[in-house]
């Protein structure tokens, strides 16, 4: 029973109803259970269960299930998907008059139930949903008993005939139909794991009389000087007659601030204002986030009847791009915040877990990642869930600008009157919740839709059909977040390639994955992408997680090796096919290295020294063709399961030397030895700041750390140079160390001149070095 007293939030008040509750469950289907009574009745065992939470978690808690991270015991989850779960809680009345009960993640398929009344059904994981319980609670004090009934969501969907259009993987396509976030039915980077579950927070808070329903405050133009804010205000009050009510907004930031009060003649208005000297939102690397502590009150005869805060980032974004990317039509995609140019540095965001419930204690520390890196955006990947109010405020304090795909992806999803609903239900909830954020800087309609449209679903198909991300996603962010840019498809096939009857390779903006062989071979180095927002290269975890999710007996070898496999991941066996993709690892160790590693810890070393150092040159190339290309999201920065997979920190937060070479590349000023070119390689400033840079570099070569360059250095603001020149021949396996410093900062690279393959002992003796001019602390064991 809760007996916590009622918390406020934003005005409301609140009783939090997480914590304990009983579980039930059965295969649906088995059992005549209709209702709580039916239920109650059955011979079934309760189980303790903890909300926020997944059945997997109570299940292993119950010892009914083992680790599902562990071995191959995730394969032997398929029963469950067709179970039904119920979940039981009691609390008391609160003293509210107006109560609604909210869940903020209930997956999926549900029936809520109060005092013995079905109150509402559910049908959607990644949205929250709220019910009024005006009329349905007991007296304030006494017991009431809530049911929440989750039905398969297999049987759900297992008798509505499939429609010729829609399209998607063999192994998991129920996804289409059902809006659970797309990994959980099996992917290549997670396991098949179709959970069920209370998975975000639920309370019950009181509606007061008059409150704040919604306030969005938008930038129409913002400089040094002054800024144009755009405020759209909605508030509800039972007062028969709506007169004598004001809003007052008051704003601080630092020295910065503002304060206004105007006339409310109605529950909703628009109106715009001038902020003198603001002090601007900028990404990092750009400037500070200054964020504008905001207060919104409403008045009533000069009486505070309702109040919010928030946090505003005064700051515009633009999208520059074209349609086609040709030598006859070159492209562009580049954003711009407050009018600058923005070189785009960062990696994707996939689930933060497999088990949604543990994301929100995982994403702050997933964050400081980025934050670490230097990233200045994240690609919230479109087989995800939403993430949490939570990640979006860190985005805003940190400075990173969040490109958000809707929650769809690799699919042709069904074009029903029903489901278009259904999306645009879903996408104002999201968009609404999420609007006033400024780190967002882009809603993109779906992951690599339109590339099936054109190349994986069999025929050349025109992506333009597909209403969702063509009418309704833009139709609801016209209509609610009119200021944001919008991208159909990531990547987008436009109407112009349409015409051209092209693939992705004749956008702007490309997911670079190829064969994914040697990694500066031509589709990587002379790729003709302007943005690059998938690109990655596997690494192997370090021995010490290995051991962490792999049986002891199957710690090694590597070949025809189950576990690793299903770890790769390769997560339904004999359907997906992904088994693929540690052989795909063990080559892209050959390519680089004569070797063959026999042990683990060997394999190890090499496939994260392998990986390191592609995606080391994956950013580097982008950054010094600057501005021919304006960004790249490399693949990825943190695993949501123990896996072998491109991510540069596994599970559980081990970071893979990959890490340490990309933070490196991503500093704001970074010195980088180009590619051999007329038997030279140029020496290039990379300055993503917008202020000049000046400082002194050195280069020096091999282990024996000869001086080959030592010269001072002047870079312009957000632009490169070349510094100087060093006569190199391609035959040559040399080590190259850069060391430079700029207004008292120190920063360092590394180049590996000469073709492959090298050995693996050659490398261990430079490893030192490339270490040692900067030190950090990692181990592949």
């Amino acid at each position: 029973m809760n007996n916590n007293p009622a918390q406020l939030y934003n005005g409301s008040a609140r009783v939090p109803l997480d914590g304990e509750w009983t579980l039930r469950h059965f295969l649906e289907g088995s059992k005549v259970i209709t209702k709580p009574d039916d239920l109650l009745a059955a011979d079934l065992t309760p189980l303790p269960a903890t909300v926020p939470g997944n059945v997997e978690i109570d299940l292993m808690a119950a010892g009914e299930i083992k680790d599902p991270f562990f071995g191959d015991n995730c394969l032997q989850l398929r029963p469950l998907e067709f179970h039904q779960w119920w979940y039981e809680r009691h609390f008391p009345s609160p003293s509210f008059k107006n109560p609604e009960l909210v869940f903020e993640g209930l997956d999926c398929i549900a029936d809520i139930w109060l005092n013995g009344k079905k109150i509402a059904s559910t049908d959607n994981a990644m949205i929250p949903h709220r019910v009024s319980l005006r009329g349905l609670l007991r007296r304030p004090g006494e017991d009431n008993v809530l049911f929440v009934c989750i039905k398969s969501p297999l049987n759900a969907v297992r008798d509505i005939a499939p429609e010729p259009w829609m399209n998607g993987h063999s192994f998991g396509i129920e996804m289409l139909r059902l809006r659970k976030p797309s990994h959980c039915f099996g992917w290549d980077i997670m396991p098949r794991i179709v959970s069920a579950g209370i998975w975000r927070s639920v309370y019950i808070e009181n509606r007061p009389d008059t409150g704040i329903d919604d306030v969005y405050i938008t930038t129409r133009s913002c400089s040094e000087e002054r800024a144009r804010l755009h405020v759209w205000l909605h508030f509800h009050t039972d007062a028969l007659v709506i007169q004598d009510f004001q809003v007052r907004l008051r704003g601080q930031c630092g020295d910065s601030s503002f304060e206004l009060i105007r006339t409310m003649p109605f529950t909703w208005d628009q109106f715009q204002f001038e902020v003198q000297r603001p002090l601007l939102w900028w990404p990092r690397g750009y400037g500070e986030p200054n964020l504008y502590d905001v207060t919104v009150e409403i008045l009533h005869q000069s009486q505070v009847v309702a109040a919010r805060s928030l946090k505003l980032g005064i700051r515009t974004i633009e999208l520059e791009r074209t349609e086609l990317n040709t030598p006859e039509h070159p492209g562009k995609f580049r954003f711009l915040v407050n009018g600058v140019p923005v070189f785009a540095k960062g990696s994707n965001w996939v689930p933060a877990d497999a088990l949604h419930s543990r994301d929100a204690e995982r994403i702050p520390a997933m964050l400081a990642l980025f934050a670490d890196m230097g990233c200045n955006m994240v690609r919230c990947w479109g087989g995800n869930v939403y993430e949490p109010k939570l990640f979006y405020d860190i985005c805003d304090r940190e400075g990173i600008m969040v490109w958000q795909d809707f929650s769809m992806a690799c699919g042709a999803y069904p074009q029903d009157e029903g489901f278009l609903a259904q999306m645009r239900r879903e996408a104002e909830i999201v968009v609404r919740d999420r609007r006033q954020h400024a780190c967002i800087a882009l809603w993109a309609g779906d992951n690599e839709c339109d590339s099936g449209y054109v190349g994986w679903f069999g025929n050349y198909r025109d992506p333009a059909r597909n209403r969702i991300t063509r009418e309704v996603l833009p139709q609801v962010i016209d209509r609610l977040d009119p200021v944001r840019p919008y991208l159909p498809s990531s990547p987008y096939i436009s109407p112009a390639i349409v015409a051209l009857k092209g693939k992705d390779y004749l956008g702007p903006e490309q997911h670079l994955w190829g064969a994914r062989d040697y990694f500066k071979s031509s589709f990587f180095a002379n790729n003709t992408a302007c943005f690059a927002s998938e690109i990655g290269y596997h690494g192997c975890p370090a021995v010490s997680s290995i051991k962490k999710f792999i049986s002891q007996d199957r710690l090694w070898p590597w070949a025809d090796n189950p576990e690793w496999a299903v770890h790769a991941t390769d997560p339904v066996p004999g359907l997906s096919g992904l088994h693929t993709r540690i052989e795909l690892m063990a080559k892209q160790i050959r390519e680089f290295f004569a070797d063959k590693p026999d042990n683990l810890r060997d394999f190890a070393l090499a496939s994260q020294i392998v990986q390191a150092e592609a995606k080391k040159f994956f950013v580097e190339r982008f950054r010094v063709q600057k501005w021919r290309t304006s960004g790249i999201l490399w693949w990825n920065m943190i695993d949501g399961w123990p896996q072998f997979s491109d991510a540069i920190v596994d599970y559980y937060f081990t970071k893979k030397l990959a890490y340490f070479y990309l933070q490196r590349v991503h500093q704001d000023l970074c010195i980088i030895m180009a590619e051999p070119e007329a038997w030279n390689c140029a020496i290039v400033a990379c300055n993503d700041s917008r202020v000049e840079r000046r400082g002194h570099c050195r280069v020096m070569r091999d282990e024996s750390r000869t001086m080959v360059l030592d010269l001072d250095f002047t870079v312009p603001a957000n632009s490169n140079a070349v510094i100087g020149k060093i006569p190199v021949r391609r035959g040559d396996q040399q080590l190259y160390l850069l060391e430079w410093e700029s207004d008292g900062v120190r920063g360092v690279n590394h180049y590996i001149l000469g073709l492959p393959p090298f050995t693996l002992n050659q490398y261990k003796r430079w490893l030192p070095h490339i270490q040692g001019i900067n030190p950090f602390d990692w181990s592949s064991n």
